[in-house]
Parts: structure tokens; sequence; C-alpha cells
């Protein structure tokens, strides 16, 4: 395992070796989309090399405590290496037609497409953007593409997601410590009172993006880590995403880390070549740049035009913030955070033997739609439709202690032979079972062996249109997505995708499910 140095503002730029392991998996998001969404998730095997069969294995690689690079005098400096370059989608040349499904909005098809509402409005002569009809064909145009964008790598891939090396940081202590308006801010989340700290540490942990990387863009956009009294105009939108609904801390950063997360996992599939920045510029994307770091430079194209995009990605910008508060981000580097050899342990389907469940949801995101395609859903039995109350279990898939277990999520750390759990979240596999009833819900602490139960499906904890199961893996932080190289196994059932997010199929021995809404026959799955 390499462990790359990078450049600290005004000095020279560094470069390490030496040589660590450590592991990780699991989070959310559910209802089904209303109509297909084209899947960015998805990558052909010219991207990716040739898929691996699955193979479920009892052992894996042994864990070690992450430990922080130190440096001597004397040591040598580089600069961090650039990634072998990517290979990119190649950009439309044409433009297309889309038809207008149920809930779609002018904002999620520009986002759908990487182009701007203002260039769908001018393209299709619209005279009231906010109005859409269902079945209603919009033209797609084509932006012009200008000079390519920085190569400057901002943060190891393991400094965006909720990795080994986020186990180092105490959250509140150093929120203290800087003294500024976070460390006194409360707000009300879901009906309850939480600290600043707790917000950090929540999103965190939902998103799986990592605090340190969160703190950063907070103290870049507003100043609230250090400063007692920020800007006023900062203090409804810290994160600087001016809008209605996305009001204070809590939402700003959800926000925040939903979007740093939908550039980090597009370009791990090569599911994107430019970014479209605030002000419709089309910036092609430099091959070598690394996934954390276009994670930033998508967040940043969100909120701005050139004139400030460009310094934000550049060393002088949030690479500068995050130094001066942890030091060079390529000293906490784990690599590769997820091994190429990597392979998924044994999982059992999380129901219980004899039981008929249904498969209601294909491939999509872990928590929000800016994570890899890393969940599965499943319903069930009963007639009932909608939020209900269910006595069916929800079973573990491995044996491993329970790490969380709070509203509606229940985490659970997979104890493996060759790598015994250490009870992080951050480290080596984890399961994320979601939408998991209050009632009879297994507690933090708890050991599961495989077949144990965990608790009643429900529609508690994120958002739920039916009482449901979501369950997604993560390793050292990073979305495992269900139906790539490495695909969701359970009992010997391989998750597929169709490249629409929630479609997909679970196939095994010449048998097929499909992933449909409702209980049917063509979607009925047993162990």
């Amino acid at each position: 395992m390499n462990v790359k140095i990078s450049p600290l503002i005004g000095t020279p730029y560094k470069y390490i070796l030496t040589t660590l392991l450590v592991i990780f998996i699991a989070l959310l998001a559910c209802a089904r989309a209303s109509g297909p969404i084209s899947a960015p998730w998805s990558v052909s095997t010219s991207v990716l090399g040739t898929p691996v069969l699955p193979v479920e294995t009892e052992a894996d690689s042994t864990s070690v405590a992450f430990l922080p690079i130190t440096h001597q005098d004397g040591d040598p400096i580089y600069t961090p290496t650039p990634d072998t370059p990517h290979i990119l989608p190649t950009p439309r040349t044409e433009p297309e037609k889309y038809v207008v499904k149920q809930n779609d909005t002018l904002g999620l098809i520009a986002q759908r497409f990487r182009v701007t509402i203002d260039a769908l409005i001018k393209a299709n002569k619209l005279t009231n953007p906010d109005v859409l009809e269902v079945g209603q064909t919009l033209i797609i145009p084509i932006l012009e593409p200008g000079d390519e964008g920085p190569g400057f790598k901002i943060i190891p891939d393991s400094e965006l997601v909720y990795g080994p090396a986020s186990t180092t940081l105490s959250i509140q202590e150093f929120i203290n410590e800087k003294d500024g308006y976070l460390s006194t801010y409360k707000e009300k989340v879901e009906g309850e009172m939480m600290k600043g700290a707790e917000i950090v540490k929540g999103v965190s942990y939902e998103y799986s993006t990592n605090p340190r990387l969160l703190l950063a863009v907070l103290e870049y956009q507003s100043g609230w880590v250090t400063q007692k009294d920020p800007d006023p105009s900062t203090l409804d939108y810290p994160i600087g995403w001016e809008d209605e609904l996305r009001k204070g801390l809590y939402k700003q950063l959800a926000w925040a880390a939903d979007n740093l997360n939908r550039g980090y996992y597009l370009w791990r599939v090569g599911g994107i070549g430019t970014w479209v920045l605030a002000n419709g510029d089309v910036v092609p994307i430099t091959p070598t740049i690394n996934a954390g770091t276009a994670g930033i430079q998508h967040f940043f194209s969100l909120l701005y035009g050139p004139r400030r995009w460009n310094p934000a990605v550049s060393s002088e910008g949030l690479f500068a913030t995050y130094a001066s508060f942890f030091g060079n981000p390529f000293d906490l580097t784990v690599d590769p955070l997820v091994p190429p050899d990597l392979q998924q342990p044994r999982f059992h389907l999380p129901f219980e033997p004899g039981k008929v469940w249904y498969f209601t949801g294909g491939p999509h995101g872990g928590w929000g739609d800016g994570s890899g395609w890393g969940a599965l859903d499943f319903a069930p039995p009963g007639e009932a439709l909608g939020c209900v109350t269910s006595d069916e279990w929800v079973v573990a898939v491995a044996d491993g202690p329970i790490i969380r277990a709070d509203n509606g999520e229940v985490v659970q750390d997979i104890d493996l032979k060759n790598s015994p759990a250490d009870g992080l979240e951050q480290t080596g596999w984890t399961i994320l079972y979601m939408h998991i009833e209050s009632r009879d819900r297994v507690s933090t602490g708890a050991y599961l062996h495989a077949g144990d139960q965990v608790g009643h499906p429900s529609c508690e904890g994120g958002y739920s249109t039916g009482t449901h199961l979501h369950i997604a893996r993560r390793y050292n932080g990073e979305w495992i997505p269900a139906d790539q190289t490495l695909p969701f196994v359970m009992d010997g059932w391989v998750a597929r995708g169709t490249g629409i997010e929630y479609d997909g199929y679970l196939e095994k021995n010449g048998q097929t499910v499909q992933a449909l809404e409702g209980r049917l026959p063509s979607n009925a799955i047993q162990r």
C-alpha cells in the first residue's frame, strides 16, 4: 500500500511511501424514482475491464489500525503522482430528445444530462420553466467545451469518504479548539436539538463523507469553524447553496456531502467527462486527477463560475484551508482504499428461511442520489400497501457486532476469520440495514450471527413510500456498487443492473428475479 504526499501551501511538494492495510462497507436512499433515470453509476467493461466472477469468501485481508504519516527533517520532497489517465465518456456531438416523465423538473433534467437550466430554456423556448407536462419532448442541447480543467490533486480518495483515517479525528474536540460559531451552534433536526459537532458527525455517518473535508468546506465557504461572528449572509446558507428548502447547517452539509459524493462516484465509474460551471461554462476534466479531487471540482462547479471556481480548486483554495486545519491531506492517504483483488464475504439473504419476500428495488443510491448505486430493496410478505406495520424479521446477512442502531438505521461490522470486526464504521466491510422499526430493533453493541434477528422492516428513517428493507455495502468508507465488478451476492443470488436506477435483477443458477414495485410472482424470492 503506497501512501502519497502532496504539496503544503508555501512549501515544496512531498512524497512518502509506507505500507498499510485496511478495510470497509454499507448506507441508504429509498423511494423508487417515478421514471427511468439514466445510469451514470453503470459502467461498461471498456471503463473498468472485464467484471470478475462473484466470489464469496470466509476470509479477507487483515485489518490494521491507521497511523498518520510523520515527517523527519531531510525527508525527500516530491509531488503527488498523477493518476493513470482515466477513460472518459465520449461527449455528445448532436442534440438529443428527452420525454418528460412524472415528477421531472427542469433542474433534475439539467443535472441528468449535465447541461444548464438556462440552456434548456433557450433550446426549448420555454416561457414558463416551472411548468412541464408529462409526455412533453425536450431538446437537450450541446454545450461547447472550453479549456481543460486543472490537474492539481486536492485530496486523496480516502479523505473524501468516511474512511480509516477519520478514526483519528475527534470532531467535538476539534470544533471546541477552534472556538468559532460552530462550537456553540444548535439546530433542530427532525424534531431533535443537535449541536454543530453532532450535525457534522451525523452527515458523515449518513453520506459516508469525511468529516475533515466537511469541516474544511464549511470553513472555506463561511468561516464558521474559526470565526465567532461570521458574515451574517452565511447564517442561513453556510455552504453557499441558496435554496429555501436547504436552510440551516444540516441541510447545507447534507447537500454538500451528496454532491461531493456525486463527483467522486461519477469519476470512479467513468461516468463524466466535463463539469458545467454555475455560469454555464463547460470544463473538460483533466483525465489524470483522482476521484477525491473530482468530487471537490464537481461540488464547486455547482456554486461558481470560472472566476471563483479556478481558485477554489487550486493549491490556494480548499486545499489550503484543509492543510491549515489538518496538515497535508496526502499524509492521511490509504491507498488502495478498495483493493483491486477485494472479494465479498459470504452473505445470506436478509430474511428468514422459508419466508417469501419481494425484490422491489434494483441498484440505487446507498444514501442520497449522489452516492454510487450500492443498495437493493426488499419488501416483506403481506397484502397491505404503503407504510404499514410488519411482524416479519430482517435478519443478519453475516456475523458481526452492531455498531449503530438508531433512526431506522442499523449498521453491522462484518466479522471475518482473518479480519476480526474492530467496531469501527470507517474500516473494513460494513452492512447498512435501513428502515428498521424501533420496535424490537437490535441494540448497539449486540453481536449477531448470520440469521439472527435485526428488526422489522418499516418506513422509519430516510425517505420511504412503503414498508421495506434497504440494504447496502461499504468497504473502508466507500459505497460498493451493487452491479459492477464486485456485485452484491447473497445466498448465490447475484445483483445485476439495467442502467436505470432501481431496475435490475437477481440471478442464480439460471433463475432470474426482477426488481418490481409491488408483490408479484416475478419478483418473489426466498431462502
